[in-house]
């Protein structure tokens, strides 16, 4: 079942006199374009992911938080009981996106130097203590390379129907084990590609952007490239952005995390480019485009960054 999150903005990227409003907004524009939640990010410049949480809450019915969590901030019995706190302050389930990494100046900062594939390892360690709290509520003992308990319980415990859905950052080239993929992508689609494109030069003004830049490809690495997007673009009509993700959702692609929304307006417009994308994976499908992501990458397919994602199955 496909699923798409809007990304919350960034309060390093947003006056502090209007972010909370710009946070609001965000979530009921992104409710209100009936997607599933919001990304919240987290890094040492920004604000905490979980206070934002609750301002994306209480302006939203049903819509989910998708909070960025890393080992080096918080111990996963601290993440498991904001998980089942939300859960019975407002009976409402929040979504995780679990990073191996964080910028190498926040780490050095907060004296994590373990090398990445520990890293990872501490991650996957990480994970399922969350999980088996929120899944059991406990209590639980582990003696683990990175973390240890003893009989240790989750209260309140957390209802079944309230169970986060899980994302880990990844690319596709790394086989974490950890279910299947989603994509993390900005999109800006009109009805013609000179439009989508002048839209895009207004965005990101700094950019010098020809469309030799790319041939006749639709994604747009230059904001990310130039740190000013945290994510790559896919930019023309919605045809062809639509063309763009039927290929990925034939390939097992079916989370999309967008960039931050710049108005209500853009939401509606990549609804459109994504109601297209239905026929355009039937025709991938038809093609016989049907390689997972992995194999893709090895062949030479280009894709956006991506996430490894699953449902709560560690």
């Amino acid at each position: 079942m496909m699923q798409i999150f809007s990304t919350c903005p960034r309060s390093s990227h947003v006056a502090r006199s209007r972010y909370l409003e710009y946070v609001a907004d965000v979530a009921r524009w992104t409710e209100r374009a009936g997607w599933a939640g919001t990304l919240v990010s987290s890094d040492n410049s920004l604000v905490d992911p979980w206070i934002l949480s609750h301002v994306i809450v209480r302006n939203s019915e049903a819509l989910r938080p998708l909070v960025a969590v890393q080992p080096a901030y918080m111990h996963p019995y601290c993440v498991a009981k904001q998980i089942t706190s939300f859960a019975y302050l407002y009976g409402r389930r929040v979504s995780l996106d679990l990073n191996a990494g964080a910028p190498d100046n926040d780490l050095d900062a907060l004296g994590d130097t373990a090398p990445r594939d520990r890293r990872v390892a501490r991650l996957v360690e990480y994970a399922r203590i969350v999980m088996t709290l929120v899944e059991t509520g406990g209590p639980l003992t582990v003696d683990g390379t990175f973390y240890k308990t003893v009989n240790l319980k989750l209260t309140p415990q957390l209802p079944k129907s309230l169970r986060p859905d899980v994302i880990v950052s990844g690319t596709p080239d790394i086989d974490a084990g950890i279910g299947r993929p989603a994509v993390r992508i900005g999109i800006i689609a009109r009805d013609r590609a000179d439009h989508a494109w002048t839209i895009a030069r207004s965005r990101f003004p700094e950019d010098r952007v020809h469309h030799v830049e790319n041939g006749d490809s639709p994604l747009w690495m230059a904001p990310f490239h130039r740190y000013r997007t945290l994510c790559p673009y896919l930019v023309g009509t919605y045809d062809t952005i639509a063309r763009e993700i039927g290929r990925y959702r034939s390939l097992g692609y079916e989370t999309f995390i967008l960039d931050v929304p710049s108005d209500p307006e853009e939401l509606e417009h990549i609804n459109v480019a994504f109601g297209h994308s239905m026929s355009s994976r039937q025709s991938a499908v038809a093609d016989g485009v049907t390689t997972s992501p992995r194999s893709a990458v090895a062949n030479g397919l280009q894709l956006p960054t991506v996430h490894a994602s699953a449902r709560a199955s560690l």
